[in-house]
This record gives structure tokens, C-alpha cells and sequence, in this order.
């Protein structure tokens, strides 16, 4: 039986009686006043779970003692009850922050049905949410015995994304560990996936999705060739498919989605070899050959994605473009601010690059600074900051622009992260990288049957340091830690994002084009 108290404001309120005394069996708790200053008194003195307000009172009327109410308590939700169906009094109301509006003559059904959807949706929705989740269960698990290609694995992996944020609100832990083991499950056959066919991709094209050094010739190179409209090309450093999801809702109002697509990161799922390789059209190896000043190796001192600019620029000019094109990396606010600022000079372009480098802090950042580590505890509260920074970044206000001037606008990243939590130990000599997803060096030495390795780094097209020098990547959310202060590193990194391994959120991530609208 329910027990919520609702307040009822209404100047005809003894009518009203066989619906009061309906909600009285249904269990709810129901106080009853005759006009608007009556139900703000209340309201100030009382506390109520929801209030049900006749728009058409004299003195104090409806939306009067709307505005007051929710001066008092701005979260109360308020159910407008009216006989009038003029559409400025909906909007007045709708424009106030109402909960419900409903029109007289009402029946004890619409009543019931309005204070389900306000004081119940969240249980409501969470138990058909987990209910939908619990007859699908069987159907993923089978789907994860069969042999998927990677088209196939990429469509799977969206299903997976959107019941991870459909559960994410359910009342349910065990529905919630249950999906979370079957995200582990779908993790390990993945990585099983990419370590029979990845080098096949490298090596035969024919038979490779799309892939970061693909990626500009294959999918942004017809959209320039296609119309006259400006492309804006935004990478978002370190963004996940799921952080694309819960920012995408925040672009409808201006843009309408014409593609989303999905397209695999190469190994490994770092910033120097990723997002290099997307700009320049070429694996890490095929760029240290052709463009030996614009590479850096791991034991190189400086920036490793310090020509960004001039690697898209070469890409671009082999693949016959000739047209004014900028490029812009955003690295702290007062950069957003300033392109936003000078937008109307990017319109000149045929092409804009936008590198926005906040997620990639942001999960650098979590890993060494107590308070991030507080606020990104765990995925849903990962995504609910990325979105909370996108609804206040200059890069929204850009974005609003782009849509003001029918420009196309490419969302996409270089690639995704992972909450990691097993550790895995290795040893390495001193030079070895301190990335906790890859490590390439030589004399490594480590579990194979817990690693991808790669002996040979011309079969992944990577650079050969040294005679030996050796790739491993972890898998899952498994991260690498030296024996050596073993317990002090795993305390430390443990359940942060990292990337640079193998994982479905590192490796499948977003390219969605959107049109203005």
C-alpha cells in the first residue's frame, strides 16, 4: 500500500470527495485546503510528497501559488489540475516547472495514473528495466558463443551499452551484478577476438573494419567530397561510447544524427600511437618511416602527438585535397573560450579539426587527484561528469554554432578507457614505459596466457626500438604493476580508468555524423 502524502488545493474541494476518499483506500495520505494561500501556508509548514493545484482559484490563484510553492521547494513535484485548455495557460504553467497537467473533468484513473508517473516512475521503470534485461540475458549469452565478426561484435556492443545505462539506475544489484558479469564474460571472448584476427586486419585490408589509420580516407574523406557545406571534425579525446550516449540527447535540439557508427582503435589504445595514426592515415611504423621528424618512440624525450597539424595535412594532400582546413587543440578552458570566440573565421575552412583534450584529463587527472577520485568513483558517475562538463564547456557553445551555420559536424575520439581492476604482475629493465595497459621494451617478463603479445612489432606495424623490443597488452580490465611496491601501486591504481589494452571500451569506439537542423 502506497503512504505518500499528497496536498490538494481545490475551491470546489468537497466535489472532490469520492476521489479523495479513492486515494484514501489506495493507501495515500491526503490534505485537502480550498485555496492558494492556504496550500503555500501548507506547503511552508508540512512537508508533502506531491500537490495537486486547481489552476482557477480566486484570490491566490493556480499558478500564483505554483511560483510560491516552488519558491518554497523547488524539487515538490506540482500536478496542475484546470477546466481551461488555453494554450498560454499551459505554457505558463509547463514554463513554472510543473510535474503533470491534466484536465477537468478528471476521473480517479487519470489521479492514479499521475502519482505513479511522479512518486513511482523511478521503481517503475527500474523493475520493467530489469525485467526487459532478464529475458534478454539468455539471447546475449548466446549471442557471445557464436563467432562474430567485427561488424557483428560492434552491433553486440551497443546492445551491451544500452542496457548498461538502462540498469544503471536499478534497485537491483543483483540484476546489476549479474549484467556486470556478463560484461566480464563478453570482455574475455572479445580479446580472444582480437587476438586471432587483429594482425590479420594489418595485414590484409580487405578483411579489417574500420580502423584509426583507416578512418579519415574511409569515412571523412566522401563527406568532403560530398557538399559544399563546412565539416567540423571533432576528436574528444578518450571518449567512450557510452560518454558519446549521454552527450548525444544534449545535440538533438540541433542536430539530427545521420550516422553512428563504430570503429576499431589499433593497438596500442594510446594517445601517441591512436590519435597519430588517425591523423597521419598510417600505422605507427608507416609514419616513423615516412615522417621520421614528426615520430617520437617511447624513449624519446618531448611531446609524442606534438604534429598532429602537419600528419592530417600530409594525409590530406595524398588524398588529393587542396582547401583551406585549420586545426585547433583545446587544452584548457581559455582555449574553448577563444575559438568560440573567433568561430566566424573556422566557416572560411572546408575543414575543421577540433582536438578537445578534457576527457583524456579528466582520466588522467582521476588517477592522481583525491577529489576527482571522489567524484568519477565509478562508470555512471565517469559518464555523469563527462556530461556535466559538456553542458557547461565552450565546446557546446561551438557546437551550437556549427548547427547555426549548416555546418557538418563530425563527433568521434582516438579511444575509449576502462575501469581496470586486476592486477597483473611483469617485470621490465628501466626503459620499459610506465603505461599500465602496454608495455614495449625488451626483456619483459611476464605470464603469456595473461597478455597479447607481439614479438615481432613489424607484424602489428609498430616501431622497433631495439633488436628485442617486444609489445604485451592487457586484456579485460586487467592493468600491469612491477613486483617491486607491488601493493602500494595496486592501492593507487586500482579502479581507475586507464587505457592502451584490449577492451571493448578502449577498442570500439564512436563516429557519429550529425546534420544541422
Amino acid at each position: 500500500m502506497a503512504s505518500e502524502r499528497i496536498l490538494w488545493a481545490d475551491d470546489e474541494i468537497d466535489l472532490l470527495k469520492p476521489h479523495i476518499l479513492f486515494l484514501e483506500q489506495k493507501g495515500y495520505h491526503v490534505t485537502t485546503v480550498n485555496n492558494g494561500t492556504d496550500a503555500v501556508d501548507k506547503v511552508r509548514d508540512s512537508f508533502f510528497d506531491i500537490v495537486f493545484l486547481d489552476e482557477n482559484m480566486p484570490g491566490v490563484n493556480g499558478l500564483a501559488a505554483l511560483q510560491k510553492i516552488k519558491e518554497i521547494d523547488p524539487t515538490l513535484p506540482v500536478v496542475m489540475i484546470t477546466k481551461s485548455e488555453e494554450e498560454h495557460i499551459m505554457e505558463d504553467a509547463i514554463g513554472s516547472k510543473i510535474s503533470d497537467y491534466l484536465i477537468k473533468p478528471v476521473n480517479p484513473n487519470q489521479i492514479l495514473l499521475s502519482l505513479k508517473k511522479n512518486l513511482n516512475e523511478k521503481r517503475l521503470v527500474s523493475q520493467k528495466t530489469t525485467s526487459d534485461y532478464r529475458q534478454e540475458f539468455r539471447e546475449i549469452s548466446i549471442r557471445l558463443s557464436d563467432r562474430m565478426d567485427a561488424q557483428e561484435w560492434s552491433e553486440f556492443y551497443k546492445k551491451l551499452v544500452r542496457w548498461n545505462l538502462e540498469l544503471q539506475d536499478s534497485q537491483d544489484e543483483g540484476m546489476n551484478e549479474i549484467f556486470r558479469t556478463q560484461r566480464i564474460e563478453a570482455n574475455d571472448q572479445f580479446a580472444r577476438f582480437i587476438k586471432n584476427n587483429y594482425l590479420g586486419w594489418l595485414k590484409n585490408t580487405a578483411t579489417a573494419p574500420v580502423m584509426s589509420h583507416t578512418l579519415v580516407k574511409t569515412k571523412v574523406a566522401p563527406l568532403l567530397k560530398a557538399g559544399n557545406e563546412t565539416v567540423f571534425m571533432v576528436v574528444i579525446d578518450n571518449l567512450r561510447f557510452d560518454q558519446w550516449k549521454v552527450i548525444q540527447p544534449k545535440l538533438k535540439e540541433f542536430f539530427r544524427s545521420e550516422s553512428e557508427d563504430i570503429f576499431y582503435a589499433i593497438l596500442p589504445t594510446a594517445t601517441h600511437y591512436a590519435r597519430n595514426a588517425l591523423f597521419a592515415g598510417l600505422m605507427p611504423s608507416e609514419i616513423e618511416r615516412l615522417h621520421p621528424n614528426l615520430w617520437l618512440n617511447e624513449d624519446d624525450e618531448g611531446g609524442k602527438n606534438m604534429h598532429e597539424e602537419a600528419l592530417m595535412g600530409a594525409q590530406l594532400k595524398r588524398m588529393g585535397f587542396d582547401f583551406k582546413w585549420s586545426y585547433n587543440k583545446i587544452t584548457n578552458l581559455n582555449a574553448g573560450k577563444k575559438l568560440n570566440d573567433s568561430f566566424s573565421n573556422l566557416m572560411n575552412n572546408k575543414l575543421n579539426v577540433i582536438v578537445y583534450n578534457f576527457v583524456d584529463m579528466l582520466s588522467h587527472a582521476r588517477t592522481e587527484m583525491e577529489v576527482i577520485k571522489e567524484l568519477a568513483d565509478d562508470e555512471p558517475a565517469y559518464r555523469s561528469i563527462t556530461s556535466s562538463w559538456f553542458d557547461h564547456s565552450p565546446l557546446l557553445d561551438i557546437l551550437k554554432k556549427v548547427a547555426e551555420n549548416n555546418g557538418t559536424l563530425i563527433i568521434t575520439t582516438d579511444h575509449g578507457t576502462i575501469r581496470v581492476e586486476n592486477p597483473v604482475k611483469v617485470i621490465g629493465d628501466r626503459n620499459t614505459n610506465s603505461n599500465l595497459r602496454y608495455k614495449a621494451g625488451k626483456n619483459l617478463n611476464y605470464n603469456p596466457k595473461e597478455v597479447f603479445e607481439i614479438r615481432n612489432p613489424a607484424d602489428a606495424f609498430l616501431p622497433k626500438i631495439n633488436i628485442s623490443t617486444a609489445y604485451i597488452f592487457a586484456q579485460n580490465s586487467d592493468f600491469f604493476v612491477y613486483p617491486n611496491n607491488y601493493n602500494q601501486f595496486v592501492n593507487f591504481y586500482q579502479n581507475t580508468f586507464q587505457h592502451g589494452g584490449i577492451s571493448m571500451e578502449e577498442m570500439m569506439i564512436p563516429f557519429c555524423v550529425l546534420k544541422a537542423k
